[in-house]
């Protein structure tokens, strides 16, 4: 091996954690502290591509000192404060240094954000956001084939067998269907496969009912068994071919409950394992599915190129399929990283192609878990891309609807939209109304477990609380505050 050229009077200084900066971040996960940051730009007028991983450099000390624009945005959220109370160094202690770093240490990256309105993680990003065309082809292969080699060779090394099935699955379904699958030294029949597709119906009933909170650390056994059981095998082809669909469709599943639980890494983690089903069995559905899950992860977690791209992947996957309101859902999708990037016009094209693909109406190739997808969610959707895009009014009409329209039995949608509409008027200088939104939010938080959902009302808080003389914003904000905080 070729000694280093870096001596150890060179060796550049360990970063130290910014704590200061984690402190503030408080119950936020770093994608919704992100999200934070991205709104507070808009509201003074500037643009920063932060995302979740801008934020852990942050707090890892891996920036040192921040750019000149995300220095205007911190201080405005946080009023009062210096860079130095959020922990960042001195601006003359770490500017110029990135020359000497270069020279010295070969590319030892600099602890100062240099990159004001760019991509602080590639200030070379090939990719024209404006241009959905632009190296299509090659970003696919890249984002399609990510991780997959790894979770190819994972896929199959769960132990166990059908009794592990049996004893993760149980809590989950009936008593008849767990004995069944518990008979031993035998490969899995019809009857395991029943057991764990009735799991994933269960999983999802019980999250639109109640959110993801309290079902994640639950869902993960029956992941867990589902994976034993594709290592047992099947009797037959078609009931191989119903248990690898299964076990993806339940990562996916489970994943969901990350997601929404705000355990994002772990989100992507279920979701690579589903797309490493699908493509080593040929299962269109189950890719199309988790190429749809994976960009609206990414929208999230503040990777919209990424959004984009996924969302794109599986339109090309799905168009076989011949369900027009999958492909609606999936242009939502990729409207929704649109946004994210600031292209107003790509965002209304693609929900234009959203409307006009569910306006077809349903059909039997409609894949089953699609059934949260009605017109509710529809204008669900386009509420955050307006939101997303700085369009309060219209993001609030379309979030009024889709609570409106949302069947009752689903609470936990009802308070996300709920919710939205909540940011929507503050945001929009309603705040009166914001409040009275927010109320009911909090009446439903009774009986809904989302991270989601608590860190938006916990966002819109802090928008209403210079208005908390405003008609019903101070109740409101004083019975937010006496909320029991989630760990």
């Amino acid at each position: 091996m070729a000694p280093s050229t870096v001596t150890s009077s060179q060796q550049p200084t360990p970063p130290q954690p910014n704590l200061a900066f984690r402190r503030l971040r408080g119950q936020r996960s770093p994608a919704e502290f992100a999200a934070a940051v991205r709104r507070a730009a808009r509201e003074i007028g500037e643009r920063v591509s932060c995302d979740a991983r801008y934020v852990g450099r942050v707090e890892a000390g891996e920036i040192r000192c921040p750019n000149y624009a995300y220095e205007r945005v911190f201080l405005h959220m946080f009023p009062g404060r210096t860079l130095a109370d959020l922990g960042f160094a001195p601006r003359s202690s770490v500017r110029g240094r990135r020359a000497r770093a270069t020279d010295e240490t070969q590319g030892v990256s600099e602890p100062y954000d240099t990159y004001d309105g760019q991509d602080p993680h590639n200030p070379h990003d090939p990719h024209d956001p404006h241009d959905p065309h632009q190296n299509r082809r090659q970003d696919d292969e890249n984002y399609e084939n990510h991780e997959e080699s790894d979770v190819l060779r994972r896929l199959f090394m769960t132990g166990g067998g059908a009794t592990l099935a049996a004893a993760s699955l149980g809590p989950l379904v009936s008593a008849p269907d767990a004995a069944a699958a518990q008979r031993p030294h035998r490969r899995v029949g019809a009857s395991e496969v029943g057991v764990l597709e009735q799991a994933v119906r269960r999983i999802r009933l019980l999250d639109d009912r109640h959110g993801a909170d309290g079902l994640y650390r639950r869902a993960a056994a029956p992941l867990r068994a589902a994976y034993a059981l594709l290592d047992a095998g099947a009797t037959r082809q078609a009931t191989a071919d119903r248990l690898h669909s299964g076990a993806g469709e339940l990562a996916i599943s489970v994943g969901w409950l990350a997601h929404d639980s705000g355990r994002f890494d772990d989100a992507r983690s279920h979701y690579a394992e589903a797309l490493a089903t699908a493509r080593m069995t040929g299962d269109d559905a189950l890719e199309a599915h988790a190429f749809c899950n994976t960009a609206f992860l990414a929208r999230d977690a503040g990777r919209p190129r990424e959004a984009v791209r996924a969302a794109q992947a599986a339109q090309r996957v799905a168009r076989s399929l011949g369900s027009p309101r999958l492909l609606s859902l999936l242009a939502l999708r990729e409207a929704g990283g649109w946004a994210g990037l600031a292209d107003r016009t790509a965002c209304e094209q693609a929900l234009a192609r959203a409307q006009a693909l569910y306006e077809r109406g349903s059909s039997d190739a409609d894949p089953e878990w699609m059934t949260f997808y009605g017109e509710a969610e529809l204008e669900g959707l386009e509420a955050q891309c307006w939101s997303t895009l700085g369009d309060w009014p219209r993001a609030a009409r379309h979030a009024r609807r889709a609570a409106h329209l949302q069947d009752p039995h689903f609470k936990r949608n009802i308070a996300l939209y709920t919710a939205e509409l909540t940011d929507d008027l503050a945001r929009g200088g309603r705040p009166d109304e914001a409040a009275a939104a927010g109320m009911r939010v909090l009446d439903l938080l009774g009986e809904v477990q989302s991270s989601r959902i608590q860190s938006m009302l916990a966002g819109t808080a802090r928008v209403l609380l210079p208005h908390r003389r405003a008609s019903g914003v101070s109740a409101f904000l004083e019975r937010h505050a006496s909320r029991p905080r989630t760990t």
